[in-house]
């Protein structure tokens, strides 16, 4: 009977029966449609919302003479089968059939479910409209269909309609409309909804709670979740999965631990693929190996490695938790793979450092989309390609893939790699062109690209023709770290208060981590411990980044000792972290300390980068003893033992050492032996030498091979101009500045300052723009009288002027360390300690007057520059008088 039916529409349309078909199964959804709907005691309210009624009606389905069962049965079996299969054109066969038969609202319930499942949501919509009247199946059908075709505020109004028209929900009808809550985040009708699940009595209902929960998980109403779920009489492996994924959410990873261990103890249910993926979600951002690795060993126990969805999960896990040899064993032993599965193979490789391998998985990719272009693009991002980048981008716009927020986000990031002006401008007017310019990611990219790029003039302009209420606070956070990238720290520091009192940035993690940069850079210790204290209450001191950001600022500020008890009490480290604290040592003049962090190191198998070793060969400028053996010994170990080549930096730093203890003709040698090209740094590093061993004829050579490389520097033109000038060989001097303005170089002056009342005091030499100068400049004199008397001589030799030798005390008496020492004495009460910070190399005769100040007033003198800090008191220093 059934094969005749199929043989009459066979007849009417052959070409929709092409492939074989199984014997008849009903649709999950028809059994729904001939269930009785339940009436309740009290109606609801007639509607929630009030929106404009749909249009596009059309007539509706024609009355003809009823037809067999047989005929009808046929048609379910029919939709069934082009669901099942995704066949269009059998199902709009069968839709003429059943227009031309007596409505049977059944059947259209039917019709309009296939549609659905077809995702033809217009096509369920004109049957949906063509009934005369709908039932609750009708109306829940078309609304869950329009929830899944991003029509949810049709979904919404048709919803209305219905309460409007007095049909009674079921349980089914709120789930639908639930999801459209979700997906629209709209908490308000949620709520509403809610109230009438409670007074219908629906809560009980298994899926309709997880339906609440899952909406109030996904508008981080986390307490609301938790009480449906322990409220429920009977929960599904969907309610533990919705209270999971809404747990791994708000990152709390260990409750989502706890919560996928008590779900296998209490209820027994057996895990299934979205459990699996969603606990390597919370192991993989959670970074937490070992659970990682116990899920994937109970999915190959329960016969679930093979799903797509949990191998993609295991994938990412394995990227951020693993080695790219567990990716690849993955990745090989897959039969499917879908546009994911290739895509997350683009990051994994990007993120262990193989952006060519990357590209080439991307060449291979049988389906590509607009997330495996952003994948290549930010990947090359991260690995610090910026040229890539940008021709990767050129790329995509000549294929006219699709433009998103996080592509131009991604090119905005690349300029900044690349730091270049003119590039940035391009780039900045494209965007602008394209129409993306006012949007808030984009508009915070921007500006930090400019930044970036220099052009802190364009970036104040973009700042100030604000307002960015959309993303006010990462807007104010990227102006605050251009103004420290680009050495204007006070402009920082005076942002950020002024972003506290208006209430215009939320001080998060990244904003915590760029104001502490700040604070360390300015010596700003007061303010980096309200940072620190903000940190702690917020919880931020989990995060490596702020944690690395707090001891780096202690070690800047003179307070290694907080430095090094932060480190101990912090929960992880990575080699940022070794690198910090190394580094707060050598800031101190510690290098015996900082050595024993380093086999500290070495003890615990922990793996060095460059960075590390760069710090530990100089931390041997600064031990007791003379250790160049070892570390000469330890230089050719980087290779040998720890498969790292020496760099530029490495041999900058090995210079450094042997110039530091007068062996300047070992050092020169080395340079010229060197199996790289050298640079200008390496030079410096042994003309720097010369300076405080006053080797001239070193120096001289030095001071030939940096001027012949045409550093592009003004620091280095400064530092040999100086070297002339100390020779008495003015006209050298004056040609070598001569020839650094001809290159548009300019100097940064010398600047010191000092924190007094929350603020920034800056001196420069010979400067009286300050409104306490003239007291300023009183107190001086009488502060060198003092010292004079003491038996301080000023050093003239440090004076860089061809001048008169009278003129030239006049030169050194007010230099900018002094005019800020003088200041400290006035500010801060008698016995209090002086801290001051200096932007370049303290020199000499600033130097002893600084020790002589000690003495004549008893003060500790706290004073850091660009060598370190220096710790003068009672006439001694720190620094032994090398620095």
């Amino acid at each position: 009977m059934a094969l005749l039916s199929v043989g009459f529409f066979q007849t009417l349309f052959p070409s929709c029966f092409s492939r074989h078909t199984s014997s008849s199964q009903s649709l999950n959804y028809l059994s729904l449609s001939k269930t009785p709907v339940s009436f309740f005691r009290s109606k609801p309210h007639a509607h929630l919302i009030a929106l404009p009624p749909l249009t596009n009606q059309p007539a509706p389905l024609s009355h003809f003479p009823s037809v067999s069962n047989d005929a009808v049965n046929d048609c379910y079996h029919l939709l069934d089968l082009s669901a099942r299969y995704g066949d269009v054109e059998l199902i709009k066969a069968v839709h003429a059939s059943i227009f031309k038969l007596a409505e049977d609202i059944h059947l259209a319930n039917a019709l309009i479910v296939a549609y659905v499942k077809l995702g033809l949501a217009p096509n369920a919509h004109k049957v949906f409209v063509g009934l005369s009247r709908p039932n609750v199946v009708s109306y829940t059908a078309i609304i869950s269909g329009f929830a899944k075709s991003n029509r949810e505020r049709e979904a919404v109004e048709i919803f209305c309609r219905m309460r409007s028209s007095g049909i009674e929900l079921n349980e089914f009808s709120f789930v639908a409309i639930l999801t459209v809550c979700i997906r629209l985040l709209r908490l308000e009708l949620g709520f509403q909804l809610h109230a009438i699940v409670i007074k219908m009595g629906f809560l009980d209902c298994t899926f309709v709670s997880n339906a609440l929960m899952g909406l109030y998980g996904k508008c981080g109403y986390l307490d609301t979740v938790f009480r449906l779920f322990d409220e429920m009489p009977q929960r599904d492996i969907a309610s533990w999965n919705t209270v999971i994924s809404s747990v791994v959410k708000e990152l709390m990873h260990e409750r989502a631990f706890e919560l996928f261990r008590e779900m296998r103890r209490i209820d027994g249910f057996r895990i299934d693929h979205f459990t699996l993926s969603t606990i390597l979600v919370a192991a993989t951002e959670g970074l937490a190996p070992m659970v990682g690795r116990g899920i994937h060993a109970h999915g190959i126990k329960i016969g679930l490695e093979s799903n797509l969805s949990v191998i993609n999960a295991l994938i990412r896990f394995y990227t951020k938790c693993g080695t790219m040899k567990h990716v690849v064993a993955l990745f090989e032993k897959m039969h499917v793979r879908d546009v994911i599965t290739w895509t997350q193979m683009i990051t994994a490789y990007m993120e262990f450092g193989f952006p060519d391998l990357a590209l080439e998985v991307f060449e291979k990719m049988p389906e590509k989309n607009s997330i495996s272009y952003n994948a290549v693009l930010a990947g090359f991002c991260q690995n610090g390609e910026g040229s890539n980048a940008l021709a990767f981008f050129s790329r995509m716009v000549e294929e006219g893939v699709d433009l998103t927020d996080f592509t131009l986000t991604s090119v905005l990031n690349a300029c900044a790699l690349l730091m270049e002006a003119k590039i940035s401008k391009q780039i900045h007017g494209f965007i602008l062109k394209v129409g993306f310019g006012s949007n808030a990611c984009i508009e915070a990219a921007l500006l930090d690209m400019c930044t970036r790029c220099g052009r802190m003039a364009d970036a104040q302009k973009m700042f100030c023709q604000g307002p960015f209420s959309e993303s006010s606070s990462i807007i104010w956070t990227s102006m605050i770290c251009g103004y420290a990238r680009n050495a204007q720290p006070e402009e920082a520091i005076s942002l950020f208060s002024q972003s506290q009192l208006e209430g215009a940035m939320v001080v998060d993690k990244v904003a915590s981590t760029a104001i502490l940069g700040v604070c360390g850079t300015l010596g700003f210790h007061e303010m980096g411990k309200q940072i620190h204290c903000h940190a702690l209450k917020s919880g931020f001191l989990s995060d490596l980044g702020v944690g690395n950001a707090i001891m780096t600022m202690y070690s800047k500020c003179n307070n290694i000792d907080a430095a090094i008890k932060l480190f101990n009490v912090m929960r992880a480290h990575d080699i940022v972290s070794w690198n910090s604290l190394i580094s707060g040592y050598l800031l101190h003049r510690q290098g015996d300390e900082a050595l024993s962090i380093w086999y500290k190191m070495e003890k615990a198998g922990i793996k060095p980068d460059t960075v590390t070793f760069v710090l530990i060969i100089s931390a041997y400028k600064h031990t007791k003893a003379n250790l160049v053996d070892h570390c000469q010994r330890l230089f050719l170990s980087m290779k040998a033992i720890y498969h790292i080549d020496p760099t530029v930096e490495h041999y900058t730093s090995l210079v450094g050492v042997l110039g530091y203890w007068g062996l300047l003709e070992e050092a020169e040698e080395i340079i010229n032996k060197m199996p790289i090209q050298p640079e200008a740094s390496v030079w410096r590093a042994l003309l720097d030498a010369c300076r405080i061993h006053s080797n001239k004829k070193i120096g001289k050579q030095a001071a030939k091979h940096i001027l012949a490389m045409k550093p592009q520097d003004p620091s280095t033109y400064i530092l040999v101009s100086n070297l002339y000038s100390a020779c008495g060989r003015w006209h050298c001097s004056d040609m070598i500045r001569e020839e650094m303005r001809a290159k548009g170089f300019q100097k940064h002056p010398g600047r010191s300052w000092i924190i007094h009342e929350n603020k920034v005091h800056t001196f420069y030499a010979r400067d009286k723009s300050h409104p306490l100068a003239k007291d300023i400049y009183s107190g001086l004199e009488l502060v060198i009288k003092e010292c004079l008397k003491a038996g301080y001589v000023p050093d003239t030799s440090f004076v860089l002027h061809e001048v008169e030798e009278y003129q030239k005390k006049d030169f050194l008496f007010y230099h900018s360390a002094k005019i800020a020492l003088t200041y400290g004495l006035l500010m801060n009460r008698s016995g209090r300690p002086i801290r001051i910070v200096k932007n370049i190399l303290l020199c000499g005769d600033c130097h002893t007057f600084l020790k002589y100040v000690s003495i004549v007033t008893g003060r500790e003198i706290f004073l850091r520059d660009a060598s370190g800090h220096h710790y003068i008191l009672n006439g001694q220093c720190s620094c032994k008088d090398y620095w």
